[in-house]
């Protein structure tokens, strides 16, 4: 049995990173990925001729020295490959009611891009593609 996630997307705002009482860092942020909408297994397309996406958010947690490392250089629109595991959880709120959660706990980030602040660094290095070959 295996639990397995490899997702690929856009950073959709700057990771929040804080730390428990216990010393344990986490970092946290959300992650888009997107897909083209399909009708009787057809690309949907709209009076342009674009392709219609559907695009889906993702809640991303890392801990200790990857959530440090995300952290610090990872601001929003840059696309990431996030390999980790689905985690469910499960509470009561203030007025009794159960609430549920799905988040993604990250083991590994890759950085598909960079920094827009860094692009100016060493521009050749830096991904134009929009597009994600998968």
């Amino acid at each position: 049995m295996q639990n397995i996630v490899i997702l690929a997307g856009n950073i959709g705002q700057k990771p929040e990173a804080r730390t428990t009482q216990g010393g344990t860092n986490i970092t946290n942020f959300s992650l888009a990925t997107s897909r083209p909408r399909l009708s009787e297994g057809r690309v949907l397309r709209d009076e342009n001729g674009y392709r219609v996406m559907d695009t889906e958010w993702h809640r991303i947690t890392c801990f200790n020295g990857l959530g440090k490392t995300v952290a610090e250089h990872c601001e929003k629109g840059i696309k990431v490959l996030v390999h980790g595991r689905i985690h469910y959880t499960k509470w009561t709120d203030a007025a009794g009611n159960d609430r549920y959660g799905c988040e993604i706990i990250a083991e590994k980030v890759d950085f598909l891009s960079r920094p827009k602040s860094a692009e100016s660094e060493n521009p050749e290095l830096v991904d134009k593609d929009d597009e994600i070959p998968f």
